[in-house]
């Protein structure tokens, strides 16, 4: 069943894997994205000026899919944050290594989103990504409705479900799992955060001293004063160079394993989302179980048709979850992966180059 709807709906004009977000413009506290993807028939290219809305709009009609068997066993590719200019220190703080200034972190997130979206075999076929990439017209601009399965549980009686004992052994241990890697991985984000915001924090120091020694020269004729106002235009040059070293070493940890982190973590959570919404359905079905079993004789036949129907549907989003899980394990370990390496060869090559240029300032000290 779930082939034949694959089979139906059309394919991406473009490829998936060229979308890039190429370039972002501020105008006052708004932001509007370039998104740029290659066509399938080769003859150019697709530009389309975006803003978040149109993101969350996209975002709204992955999760709206509610024809599609088996779509809330999905682990929705995680959409960052709001982006927000002059955010308040809460704002900051929900975007960790995406809020620090630098708006390339948040263009190659957004960009990373819709990879993923594209990348999925049932995701790529909703007709609202090719309008997404494609489509000259703005397609979000209206505000985008709530889904049921947008966030986790937003009432009390949805928190009780949340603890409920799994049937399955394979999906009861997956939960605990997700709640523990949750944790850790949100911890690690806020930790190597700081160590990152450490790190900027010690190349603006760098750079106020280097300024302050300059105050300390001075034109003289004595040669001792002259000579100290040497040696304090060269110490300047050398934290001039620490800055930009310990500038290079913060940038290097937020676009490799900064970003690695923070994909990871968001990715926890729609997968403790997905298990959410699965074990809601498995109250439902045991609730029409008993609602059939208890059934009088007048109702028994649509009260069956009830239970039957959840049956159907529980299997269908089990059978999604289970190759989502499967899925999203491996390309986990392949991302951190990839952050980890791209990490080291970066932070390898700046000490190389920070090697190099302390050794220019050693012999030239040694010249004086």
């Amino acid at each position: 069943m779930m082939e034949e709807v694959k089979e139906e709906v059309p394919s991406l004009s473009v490829h998936g894997h060229s979308v890039k977000v190429a370039e972002v413009l501020q105008d006052g506290d708004g932001l509007t994205f370039l998104i740029v993807s290659q066509k399938l028939s080769g003859t150019g290219e697709y530009h389309v000026d975006r803003i978040y809305e149109d993101f969350e709009w996209l975002q709204q009609h992955l999760f709206a899919q509610e024809d599609v068997p088996g779509i809330q066993g999905v682990i929705f590719p995680p959409l960052p944050v709001k982006a927000q200019m002059n955010a308040t220190a809460k704002a900051a703080r929900q975007l960790g290594f995406l809020g620090l200034g630098n708006l390339q972190p948040y263009c190659a997130a957004l960009e990373t989103f819709l990879h993923q979206v594209a990348a999925h075999n049932l995701l790529t076929k909703n007709k609202a990504l090719e309008i997404f990439l494609t489509s000259s017209e703005p397609p979000g601009r209206q505000r985008a409705k709530k889904n049921i399965f947008n966030r986790l549980s937003q009432a009390v009686e949805e928190m009780r479900k949340e603890g409920h004992k799994d049937v399955d052994e394979f999906f009861q241990t997956k939960r605990e799992i997700n709640h523990s890697l949750t944790g850790g991985t949100r911890n690690a984000v806020e930790k190597f955060l700081d160590v990152v915001v450490t790190e900027q924090k010690i190349a603006v120091a760098c750079g106020h001293f280097a300024a302050a020694l300059h105050l300390c020269v001075e034109s003289s004729d004595d040669p001792d004063k002259a000579a100290f106002s040497k040696i304090c235009v060269k110490l300047s040059d050398i934290f001039e160079s620490m800055k930009e070293s310990m500038t290079n070493v913060a940038e290097n940890d937020v676009t490799t394993l900064g970003l690695g982190l923070d994909l990871e973590s968001r990715y926890q959570e729609a997968e403790k989302e997905m298990l959410f919404r699965r074990t809601c359905k498995l109250v439902e079905l045991e609730t029409a179980r008993k609602n059939a079993e208890k059934a009088k004789p007048v109702k028994k036949a649509a009260l069956e048709e009830v239970k039957t129907a959840t049956e159907t549907k529980f299997d269908c989003i089990c059978q999604v979850a289970k190759q989502e899980i499967e899925h999203f394990e491996g390309a986990r370990v392949q991302m951190l992966q990839q952050a980890l390496v791209k990490w080291c060869e970066k932070q390898l090559h700046t000490a190389r180059e920070i090697a190099d240029q302390y050794d220019q300032h050693l012999q030239a000290f040694r010249g004086m």
